[in-house]
């Protein structure tokens, strides 16, 4: 599976962006799909995921109540929507995808730079 992201850019904070994440193929139910970000000199950490199964949908704790993922299956398409957009929130944003075989099979896209600036 190949995914392509797209979406990033810099936005001034408070303000929005909508990433999306493209998959080459269609993702049966087996995948959980999300996004991760990696700020200069830190760790990648998640954000956000979604299960294609059943849409559960798990947030890390810095972005809840202002990021929401979504899928759209016809589209083989998962989306974050960042709202209230703080300079912490810096990074760049990679969209992945695991199918939950034994062991898991993790798909990474390339990333998109998201800058919020004060």
């Amino acid at each position: 599976v190949q995914l392509q992201a797209s979406g990033g850019g810099p936005v001034q904070a408070g303000g929005s962006l909508r990433l999306s994440c493209a998959a080459s193929q269609r993702t049966s139910r087996r995948f959980v799909m999300g996004w991760f970000r990696q700020a200069p000199g830190k760790e990648r950490e998640f954000v956000a995921a979604i299960s294609l199964s059943d849409g559960t949908m798990d947030y890390a704790n810095s972005v809840k109540g202002r990021f929401t993922i979504s899928r759209d299956t016809a589209k083989n398409t998962v989306y974050l929507q960042m709202n209230s957009l703080k300079p912490e929130d810096t990074a760049v944003y990679y969209c992945n995808a695991d199918f939950l075989a034994i062991p898991i099979k993790r798909f990474w896209g390339q990333g998109t730079q998201v800058t919020v600036s004060s």
